[in-house]
């Protein structure tokens, strides 16, 4: 009951806020174009100050460690079935078939996953760990791979030169390459620009989340199910998201316990906090990410608000096997 509680709270927020916005939505009130700038807003301003706040002021050989080995098989792997079944189960071209492989790896460290990790293990630092396990490995390839898909162009001169330019064009790879800078070099900014980054920063998960919700307002009129090929797309787009929600919430989990227990032989609370992670639903930045490079955005979408739902069923039932550790 303790552990459901727990979870309850740490969940509270995103469905509140995601029902926020979509009560924002349905009135109006932001205007047509809400929806876009804010997604804009998140990725280009206060998503890029979040990761700068948090990796300029981390150790970057935090992550050197036999657990985040257990979560970076289970994520590497699962990623990369993400990435095969939206291509050849569903027809994806490169830019979708990163998010699916998104959709399907990349977990909600941070505004779920630090709460999470308090209430049921006691500690957070794992999930610190996990943050930047994602922020500067995951994200660039995902990054890497929507830049490539959306490019214009397609000969080899044209796809080095994006891949090359893309630190410049990205504000969310060039904050994690400052900060590593910053990091590596040990240096602190002064604390007036550093207070308002961190103003900035904490502006990022709710306004994702307002995003989300606004998004669930309808569909464009281009994607209305009205003929039998559109029909067709539709229950495509389900079997998608029913793809990457348990491949999320189900097969990531369960190669981080095979990997971090049979192979690697974690002590129990270590194996504990790399299946619990693993369980963590689709991170929004898969949303905002797809709605920034104009892709179809129902899948991302859908599979957040899905795996978050299911989640909290296998966050319970990893907690409840193998056994809590923390107060």
């Amino acid at each position: 009951m303790a552990v459901m509680h727990a979870l309850l709270s740490a969940f509270a927020p995103i469905w509140t806020l995601t029902a926020i916005g979509y009560a924002v939505g349905r009135s109006g009130l932001l205007g047509e174009q809400a929806e876009a700038v804010l997604g804009r807003f998140v990725f280009h301003v206060a998503m890029p100050a979040a990761l700068f706040t948090m990796v300029s002021g981390a150790r970057l050989d935090a992550f050197a460690n036999s657990s985040m080995v257990a979560f970076a098989a289970g994520t590497a792997l699962v990623c990369g079935l993400g990435f095969v079944a939206a291509g050849r189960l569903f027809g994806r071209g490169t830019a979708d078939r990163a998010i699916g492989s998104m959709a399907s790896g990349y977990v909600n460290s941070a505004n779920l996953g630090i709460p999470v990790a308090v209430q049921v293990l006691g500690d957070a630092s794992f999930v610190a760990q996990i943050i930047l396990f994602q922020v500067l490995l995951v994200s660039p390839v995902i990054l890497t791979l929507l830049d490539t898909g959306t490019g214009t162009g397609s000969g080899k001169g044209v796809v080095v030169r994006r891949m090359l330019t893309m630190p410049v064009r990205n504000p969310i790879i060039m904050a994690s390459l400052l900060s590593v800078v910053v990091s590596a070099l040990g240096l602190r900014l002064p604390h007036a620009l550093a207070h308002s980054c961190d103003l900035l920063g904490a502006a990022a998960v709710p306004t994702a989340l307002i995003t989300l919700g606004l998004s669930l307002n309808g569909r464009p009129a281009a994607d209305s199910p009205t003929t039998k090929h559109a029909q067709g797309s539709e229950r495509a787009g389900r079997a998608e998201v029913v793809v990457a929600v348990a491949l999320k919430t189900l097969v990531q989990p369960l190669i981080a316990f095979v990997v971090g227990g049979p192979l690697l032989h974690l002590p129990d609370h270590q194996l504990l906090a790399v299946v619990l992670c693993s369980a963590l639903p689709t991170a929004q930045n898969a949303f905002i990410y797809a709605q920034q490079y104009g892709l179809d955005t129902r899948v991302a979408r859908n599979s957040v608000v899905a795996s978050t739902v299911v989640s909290m069923a296998t966050l319970s039932l990893a907690t409840w096997v193998l056994g809590t550790t923390g107060p």
